[in-house]
């Protein structure tokens, strides 16, 4: 089947917009931009969908705040009868730094409490997520308000240049699958 599904973990609400942990909301919005989805608010979040090449893609904003993304990405595969292999989720990630991507095609949730949601919901670990380095560059004991924090202006430009590396990704994984788009992206550091 050609539906994808293409998942971007973030909060809702302007509190949460442009911070570290949105950051899969932000690719999401680019890749819809990129392809002229315009969102619209649905059941458990904001849906874009449209067809590239004769590929049915929806992408999803939940709407359910990061601890409960997977009930939304349930309900949505539910729905469009989606694999779970045409599945994409992208996250922020502390443990990668700023300038990489990772792209794996299952995996634990690292810690990670949207993943950890999803893993729960989906009752398997088996589905593509795209990890988004966002660095670790936080002082001891500072870890949320790192990860809820806004990207610095030095950061910025090479954040919004990683951002359209990872729209160019996900249509690398959607024409010519997941291992091309690993082979591709993987061993990348992108910089300014």
């Amino acid at each position: 089947m050609n539906n994808y599904l293409i998942v971007g973990l973030g909060n809702p609400g302007t509190e949460y917009a442009g911070t570290r942990h949105n950051i899969g909301f932000d690719v999401v919005d680019a890749f819809a931009a990129k392809h002229g989805f315009g969102f619209r608010t649905e059941r458990l979040g904001e849906i874009a969908t449209g067809k590239l090449k004769g590929r049915s893609v929806i992408c999803l904003k939940p709407g359910t705040y990061m601890n409960l993304s997977g009930k939304a990405i349930k309900y949505w595969r539910d729905k469009e009868q989606i694999q779970n292999g045409n599945i994409l989720v992208i996250l922020d990630e502390l443990a990668l730094p700023a300038e990489k991507l990772r792209l794996r095609m299952s995996g634990s949730s690292g810690g990670h409490n949207g993943l950890k949601s999803i893993e729960e919901t989906l009752e398997t670990t088996e589905y593509p997520r795209l990890r988004f380095g966002i660095g670790n560059q936080y002082p001891k004991g500072m870890q949320v308000e790192y990860v809820l924090g806004r990207w610095t202006e030095t950061e910025i430009p090479l954040i919004k240049k990683k951002v359209i590396v990872a729209t160019e990704l996900i249509e690398t994984y959607i024409f010519q699958g997941i291992a091309a788009a690993m082979n591709q992206y993987n061993k990348l550091s992108i910089t300014l």
